[in-house]
């Protein structure tokens, strides 16, 4: 089994010259060049089944390897010449008890190339490995290393010896160490941080001590403060200041003076607490000290920047992982640009990176520093726009406000003047907003000013010549929102007012001779909304049809979507035109408008009555045919306008909801979305099409809103927060600029009004983009986090395949296939995902965030249409709660990615659907903390599913699930386990005569299988619509002593002499135990089919043990054989797969995959693997053809290594694997032989296991025997494994 792609919490990084970053992924070592651009450049798998924890560099230059000579475990090898220049630079890479040595080569052709070699075998160790610091004057491969035992060792690390150990006199477990090491053993100074919270100093090494003398050093200071074990400490030589980082939350600094150097320094005899700094909301797991600035990173998933000098506050704030934390931190030292970068690591797998300036004290990264306007009194300020609107290239430099006392004011170039002074009836009550418009007979633009008053009158005015404004008055009754829309090529203003009308005009503005400025406005027929309580108009959005009518979609205050349509006649006649234009001229209020126009109001097409809740629409947007609508409901609802089918309601059209899309907790209040600029193609423009089989394509989008007191900029995908700014709630007057109009390009501005100040985010006049200030924001993600917690459940949809290019990647065959699989995980979201399996990239296509509570289990029914691979996926989970998506997955050619469409179907919860049944009271209220733990499809037809659910409240819930009424049904629940059901599986039959038979397996805590033969119960669910009576089993297995945690059922056919047919059912549960069942089916000699679907009748007459009076005419069940492993794994089997019929896989939280061969003579044991992935709980596995056709090499080589190929190494010009999967660290220059072509079609088995992460794993020889697998991990270890060995005094 190999490895070929791997996502697991981050656990090493280490920043080298200012050009690199190492980062360690479980044992995977993965190198990424920061300059010009961070990008991954080479990664290699190191410590085997180890997680690396710590990077060190060889403090060496590079060295040119024209004439090197390289040391590999006592040998000598003289290095080929190469056709380049070329340096390296040497490694020591630990964690838990392993060291390994690895060069890192560079090339320099037309790009920097990057190369990971090993050096040597693993080294073992006897004791965990918290430090390890190369010798600086050691011309040989001299480590220091401390122990967990507090403890150290001085290794050579070519013979595999210690050469020297000591241990010290405070015999104590240590959580973290710390070695100061200088030129030889002498002078090793370390500092422990031990299970008693303490900070301890000793010194290992001294001349008159050797290995085995017995000798145990003193500790020579102590250092108490801290109330939870230490995790992290640093040291600062400059000062002579030591940092730790602790469980008890804190970060203390402390006063030690020289540690280490010439003679092993202790510091002071008195160290001091110099700073105790409170600020992570979590436990504190990295910390690093700087000149001047403290750096610690924690479980919250913060990295704080601590102004060490300037009394210890935080200057800084850097988020970018999701939940789980931050695992490493890695700082460099400052340039000479006195910048220097900051890298954190993930347990959601994901690299961050920042560039941090020096004196940075007054700038913080993502929660803005405020700036006040200093708006003149005594008026206060109501409203606040900025001037012109929010429209694309406006300056970030012109506000405008309206006040208590209606007066208009503007700002521009640092300073405030009035524009416009309303009349009484402006006074206390106000609406405005503005907007540019062009001149029609000019090349010159204006800006548009409306304000509505309390009675319904409207002010309409341009900014540079107010007394050219236009007073208009609609019905009596509060003006309750002023929108200016720009169509096609018009410029409309709807103002909101009485009774639910929406009044419009189609505005021109000109300039005469005398260079004044004339308004002309068109009144429009009027939209009238829907009859509620709260009847006005929150959003809009005007776009043209493809029948060339105008199309408005709005939402109002009661949460509704409304769609309207232009009429053929879309302004007045020319009667009602002159009536109304009466009173329009300047300065001079017109008479109400006419009763008779209430005849010529617009009533809405569709309508989509309070989907966004009582608190109303927020906004909405359009993008290449897709609607977006934000509400205070806390979700985003993605929906289109869809044209009914001529033959239903004369082709009417109508809005489509395709699915909802929450922000994180918490954030309810969203006020708009923003399309991310790397959605845009720049060559593409808006010719990209953003169409997947027949469907629009959602784009990557951010949502806008305020959660508690900050207005936050928030992406749903990366779980992560990309603008902070701390306005104090939503209940104010606010809008926002950004550089390209409902474009997030990483970087925006906020004005607000808060206690009666205008308010900025950035001080005004600073053009505010992406570039250059993506290290200071959101940082570089070098590495996409997947979960942030534990993955429970995972479900491979198919593969697509990647059209377009020949894949560089790719040898020999030019197909590249990527894996589509479904995760599901505690942060309760699913997140649609697709492996490369070559180059092992993982791409989050789309995160889904229905669920309320954890996602327990996932299934999906998948088949290809064309190109397209198309999914019903169903998940359950917490609150027993069930959600239906239909995906839609495609390589989009145009940004050559996957990509993906998720359209929701259905949802269900029990809770709800008990507060909709009559007489409730009688009944017992469902457990809000029942939760379906597991799921499996019963039977699939076109439109039609049925699927059985397994719940903790002791019931088998059967479901009907209808995507074309988008409604999920619950037909029959039982209750017979009477305790938490943990998992269910199915399978159908079908005897000679073509009539089919469906089994339902399902298993619960008290360790027994039940078998349910649902023949009958399928006809009648398929030909009723209610409720039907839920069945009984008819075959109850014990199989272990505890629950049963997974099933797998495979049916094995007898052939045409019996009729009949084995069932064997494997079962994994919590004692560790595997037990695979065998039932015995015999098919009834005269069974009836049920209507015309092939089922057969059923008899529930008795419970099957032995059967031997039976009829012949009943369907027959026993059990034939049983057999089990008892310690199949070392603690619960949690998950168990079946790979092909017999060879079965199971994995455990003993982070172990085996392969299990089942047979008639019982099971046997065919191989394993020591997994990466903690707390191992799903498992999905399938297998796949391949042509293997390609020009095969035998080689010779130096030095062979087998390990378990995680990554395989990659350039930075075109990410090309350069590494063979048989043997990952050999060199191309080594390699002499002759070539042959061959092809082969082979069956390839993949394993994909999930937990705190997860692990592809790639099965070529699925089909070998225990002995086999026995003879090639011997073999390995052989060239691998080097077991520590102590030398004799």
């Amino acid at each position: 089994m190999e490895t070929a792609a791997l996502v697991v919490p981050i656990t090493g990084l280490e920043l080298f010259q200012h050009r690199f970053l190492l980062a360690g992924e479980g044992p995977v070592l993965s190198v990424y060049i920061l300059q010009p651009r961070p990008n991954v450049g080479a990664s290699l798998s190191v410590l085997q089944h180890y997680r690396i924890h710590g990077i060190r560099a060889r403090s060496r230059d590079g060295v040119s390897t024209r004439s090197s000579t390289v040391i590999i475990h006592g040998q000598q090898e003289d290095e080929k010449h190469s056709t380049s220049e070329r340096s390296f630079y040497d490694f020591a890479i630990f964690g838990g008890r392993a060291v390994r040595l690895v060069r890192l080569h560079l090339g320099f052709k037309d790009v920097e190339i990057l190369h990971l070699e090993v050096l040597g075998p693993l080294l073992e160790l006897q004791d965990w490995a918290l430090d390890v610091r190369w010798l600086s004057a050691d011309n040989q491969s001299l480590l220091c290393v401390a122990v967990a035992h507090n403890g150290a060792l001085l290794l050579d690390s070519t013979t595999g010896s210690a050469l020297v150990q000591c241990s010290c006199l405070e015999g104590c477990l240590l959580y973290s160490a710390l070695l100061l090491v200088h030129q030889s053993w002498t002078d090793a100074v370390l500092v422990g941080g031990t299970v008693f919270n303490q900070l301890i100093i000793w010194k290992p090494g001294r001349e008159d001590v050797m290995i085995n003398s017995g000798h145990k050093a003193p500790v020579e200071r102590r250092l108490l403060g801290h109330s939870g074990v230490i995790f992290s400490i640093s040291y600062l030589q400059e000062k002579g200041y030591l940092a730790s980082a602790s469980d008890d939350r804190s970060v203390r600094v402390w006063g030690v003076g020289a540690l280490g150097g010439p003679g092993g320094k202790c510091g002071d005899s008195n160290p001091t607490c110099l700073r105790v700094l409170y600020g992570h909301q979590a436990r504190v797991f990295s910390v690093h000290l700087s000149t001047g600035y403290v750096f610690s990173a924690g479980e919250d998933g913060a990295c704080l920047v601590w102004d060490l000098e300037g009394g210890g506050k935080v200057i800084r704030t850097l988020k970018g992982h999701r939940a789980g934390g931050v695992r490493s931190l890695a700082v460099s030292g400052g340039t000479g640009d006195d910048e220097r970068w900051v890298a954190t690591g993930g347990a959601d797998g994901g690299v961050r990176l920042w560039m941090v300036e020096d004196g940075e004290e007054n700038k913080e990264s993502l929660e803005e520093k405020l700036t006040d306007l200093k708006f003149p009194g005594p008026d206060l300020p109501k409203v606040v726009c900025i001037a012109g609107g929010e429209e694309e290239n406006m300056c970030w430099s012109q506000f405008s406000v309206c006040t208590n006392r209606g007066t208009v004011c503007q700002y521009s170039d640092g300073s405030w003047e009035t524009v416009w002074e309303g009349p009484p009836e402006f006074y206390s009550y106000c609406v405005m907003d503005t907007v540019t418009a062009f001149l029609k007979n000019v090349a010159s633009r204006v800006t548009l000013c409306a304000v509505g008053n309390i009675s319904g009158s409207i002010q309409v005015f341009p900014t540079s010549h107010p007394l050219s404004g236009v007073r208009l008055t609609g019905r009596p009754g509060k003006i309750h929102s002023i929108f200016w829309k720009k169509g096609t090529d018009k410029l409309y203003l709807l103002a909101s007012g009485a009774e639910g009308f929406v009044y419009r005009w189609c505005v021109e503005v000109k300039m005469k001779e005398n260079s004044l400025l004339v308004l002309s406005l068109v009144p429009l027929p009027s939209f009238l909304l829907p009859l509620c309580s709260k009847r006005w108009l929150t959003a809009t959005i005007c776009l043209q049809h493809h029948s060339n009518k105008e199309l408005w979609v709005c939402g109002d205050r009661r949460g509704s979507l409304l769609l309207f349509q232009e009429g053929e006649n879309v302004e007045l006649n020319r009667t009602d035109h002159e009536k109304v234009n009466e009173g329009l001229q300047p300065g001079v209020k017109t008479r109400t408008m006419e009763e008779k126009k209430h005849d010529l109001t617009l009533h809405p097409l569709s309508c989509l009555f309070g989907v966004h809740g009582k608190h109303g629409v927020t906004s909405v947007s359009e993008y290449q045919g897709l609607f977006y609508s934000t509400g205070k409901d806390g979700c985003v609802r993605i929906f289109r306008v869809s044209q009914t089918q001529p033959e239903e309601s004369n082709g009417d059209i109508h809005l489509e909801v395709l699915r909802v899309q929450r922000a994180c907790r918490g954030m309810e209040w969203l006020e708009r979305v923003l399309i991310l600029e790397t959605e845009i193609p720049e060559e593409l423009g808006e010719e990209c099409e953003n169409v997947i089989r027949g469907e629009l394509r959602e784009a990557r989008f951010v949502i806008a809103g305020f959660h508690a007191v900050h207005f936050v900029v928030w992406d749903p995908v990366r779980q992560e927060r990309l603008m902070v700014v701390p306005c104090g709630g939503g209940h104010r007057s606010w809008s926002l600029w950004l550089s390209h109009t409902g474009i997030w390009s990483g970087r925006g501005a906020l004005v607000f009004i808060k206690q009666g100040a205008i308010m900025t985010s950035q001080p005004p006049g600073e053009m505010l983009g992406c570039a250059g200030v993506a290290g200071r924001t959101g940082g570089w993600s070098l590495r996409e986090g997947i979960h942030g917690r534990g993955i429970w459940c995972v479900c491979r949809l198919g593969r697509i395949e990647e059209i377009g290019i020949d894949s560089q990647t790719h040898k020999g065959d030019n197909t590249m296939y990527w894996e589509i699989v479904v995760t599901g995980g505690e942060d309760t979201s699913l997140a649609v995902l697709a492996i490369n399996t070559v180059s092992g990239i993982v791409k989050v296509l789309s995160v889904i965030t229905d669920h309320i509570s954890g996602v327990r289990t996932v299934t999906a029914t998948t088949q290809l249409q064309g190109e397209a691979l198309s999914a019903l996926l169903l998940s359950a989970g917490g609150r027993a709660q069930i959600q239906c998506n239909r995906l839609l997955v495609v390589w989009d050619r145009q940004r050559m990615t996957p990509s993906c469409q998720v359209i929701q179907v259905a949802s269900h919860r029990l809770d709800i659907q008990w507060e909709r049944k009559r007489n409730r009271h009688k009944t017992v209220k469902m457990d809000p903390e029942s939760r379906y733990m597991s799921i499996e499809v019963l039977e699939e037809k076109t439109g039609w599913v049925l699927v059985v659910l397994s719940c903790s409240d002791g019931a088998l819930r059967l479901f009907s699930v209808s995507e074309a009424e988008n409604q999920i049904d619950l037909l029959w629940e039982t209750f017979f386990h009477q305790r938490c059901v943990l998992c269910v599986a199915t399978c159908s039959l079908q005897d000679g005569k073509g009539n089919r038979y469906r089994l339902l397996f399902s298993a619960a805590t008290d360790g027994k299988i039940a078998v349910w033969h649902l023949t009958q119960s399928l006809l009648v669910s398929d030909n009723s619509s209610g409720a039907t009576t839920p069945p009984i089993p008819c075959l109850v297995i014990p199989a272990h002593q505890s629950g049963v945690n997974s099933l797998v059922v495979w049916v094995k056919e007898l052939g045409q002499e019996e009729d009949g047919c084995l069932v064997t059912v494997a079962s994994g549960g919590d004692d560790g135990q595997l037990t695979v069942a065998t039932l015995r089916v015999q098919y009834p000699e005269d069974g009836k089919v049920g209507g015309d679907r092939g089922f057969s009748h059923i008899c529930y007459n008795q419970t099957l043990l032995e059967a031997p009076d039976q009829s012949a005419n009943q369907f027959q069940l026993h059990v034939h054989s049983q057999s089990s492993i008892s310690l199949a794994h070392a603690s619960s089997l949690t998950a168990l797969k079946l790979l092909s019929p017999g060879l079965l896989v199971s994995t455990s939280s003993d982070q172990r995959v085996c392969l299990w061969r089942v047979s008639d003579t019982g099971i046997s044991h065919s191989g394993a693997l020591c997994s990466h992935v903690a707390d191992a709980v799903g498992l999905a596995v399938w297998e796949e053809e391949e042509v293997d056709e390609k020009m095969r090499f035998e080689t010779e080589q130096v030095w062979e290594e087998k390990v378990d190929p995680v990554c395989k190494t990659s350039y930075v010009k075109d990410e090309e694997a350069t590494d063979n999967p048989g043997n990952l660290v050999q060199d191309g220059d080594t390699n002499t032989g002759c070539c042959e072509c061959s092809k082969k079609i082979t069956k390839v088995g993949w394993v994909l296991v999930c937990g705190q992460g997860f692990q592809l794993l790639q099965l070529r020889d699925a089909g070998m025997d225990a002995e086999m697998w026995k003879k090639r991990r011997e073999k390995e270890n052989e060239s691998v494994k080097v077991t520590f060995k102590k030398e004799e005094a």
